[in-house]
């Protein structure tokens, strides 16, 4: 036997147990498919939004979220997007609430991160917890408690929360009742609820998407919605697809924020520079419907009648945004549904005229045929008064003819439908 035999049987014996043992680990990992439970658009958190300087720092902050999709595992982001300086979290906890509207839990466990309690978000970083077991049904509502121990300069959150938060002096993650605890209607620094496990891997597959990302203004964000009743037209999208056998399993996550608008910054970043982190960066998306523009639109006419050259630049840009938002989220693997934008006609905020019932008309138009979007859901068609197309229905308008009624938002989930996310990715 020669050395280069010797030498040679050995390496190969060793590269194919290396590779045997490979693929039996690999076999035996548990498939893990995180998908987006809950979430929110992150912004800075500036006047009325922001808390007083008594309450910003060494306070705990216990925040109420209503999750989508169900599953055996659970793990949070949380963000300081916005922040010029690091985030101290000094404890993190998970709970199941045992009353709506109140601060009080029920047992619970303790979140780590890299296996510590404590970790620090880089300013304009975001990070994740480590995955605990806790077994959560879909539509469950669930208490995330922070310990922040030094204010956030600025604070990163989101504004529209339509549910009530809790903060109090000291580190009290753990504690039951949070007594003497203030209520706040915002959330700070969390991002998304993911959910992992079983019932997930079992019914989706590790291949196929599990996130819907309803991505917006205030139209989407809910605004008019009173706490703790999680009635904005994504969470009626939630309970159908709960509902449904084919769909049970896929989780909505709402990125609306109100005030935005997709090509200028407003109370939030535009929706071109967003698209990115609230979209592309969240777990298992497979679906992406936007319903923006009419902020756009109103804004061109709100102070000042504009020019005919105004009024067909804004049409052109509109229209190439969401060309663009559909070619990033292709390239991504994502369906880019588009919402129909609403009438607005008698809002005494925009007081849109004629011509901006044209600018609608014009990208409503291109919505339904340009072929940019792979579906279309016809919010207009449905929520418009056939009398007056240019208004919502009586029936669904919130009393400010811009903003959808209780009613209004139930008739837009229930708009949406579900075959959408049954039928092949592209």
């Amino acid at each position: 036997m020669t050395v280069g035999s010797s030498v040679a049987r050995p390496t190969a014996w060793l590269l194919a147990a290396l590779l045997a043992t490979g693929a039996d680990a690999q076999r035996a990992a548990p498939t893990e498919r995180w998908t987006g439970s809950w979430g929110s658009a992150q912004m800075i958190a500036t006047g009325d939004n922001a808390l007083p300087a008594d309450r910003a720092g060494a306070i705990t902050l216990r925040q109420v979220v209503r999750l989508s999709a169900g599953g055996t595992q659970v793990r949070v982001r949380l963000s300081n997007a916005f922040g010029t300086q690091p985030l101290r979290i000094g404890a993190a906890h998970l709970a199941r609430p045992t009353a709506l509207g109140t601060a009080r839990i029920a047992g619970g466990t303790t979140l780590r991160f890299a296996g510590q309690v404590t970790a620090v978000i880089p300013a304009g970083g975001e990070i994740y917890s480590d995955p605990v077991a806790l077994a959560l049904a879909p539509g469950a509502d669930l208490a995330v408690s922070l310990y922040l121990p030094d204010p956030a300069t600025p604070q990163t959150g989101h504004p529209g929360a339509r549910a009530t938060s809790f903060t109090v002096t000291g580190n009290h993650v753990a504690d039951p009742l949070l007594a003497g605890a203030t209520a706040t209607p915002h959330w700070y620094a969390l991002a998304d609820v993911e959910v992992a496990g079983p019932r997930v891997a079992q019914v989706t597959g590790a291949a196929r998407p599990t996130t819907i990302v309803t991505i917006g203004d205030s139209i989407t964000d809910g605004y008019g919605v009173a706490p703790e009743r999680n009635t904005r037209w994504p969470d009626i999208l939630a309970e159908r697809l709960r509902a449904a056998p084919a769909t049970r399993t896929l989780g909505v996550v709402n990125a609306g924020i109100g005030g935005n608008r997709i090509l200028l910054d407003g109370l939030g970043p535009n929706l071109v520079a967003r698209f990115d982190r609230d979209v592309i960066a969240r777990s298992g998306v497979g679906w992406a419907i936007l319903l923006e523009g009419v902020n756009d639109l109103g804004v061109l006419t709100r102070d000042a009648p504009a020019s005919p050259q105004d009024h067909a630049a804004l049409v052109a840009e509109l229209t190439a945004g969401f060309r663009q938002l559909a070619d990033r989220a292709h390239v991504h693997g994502i369906r880019i549904i588009g919402g129909t934008v609403m009438p607005f006609g008698g809002n005494d905020y925009y007081h849109p005229d004629a011509a901006l019932e044209a600018d609608r008309q014009a990208v409503n138009s291109f919505i339904r045929n340009s072929g940019v979007f792979d579906a279309v859901i016809d919010f207009d068609r449905v929520m418009r008064d056939p009398r007056r197309p240019d208004r919502l229905a009586p029936a669904f308008d919130s009393g400010d003819h811009l903003h959808p009624s209780e009613a209004g938002y139930r008739a837009m989930g229930a708009a949406v439908p579900l075959a959408l996310f049954t039928t092949p990715q592209r």
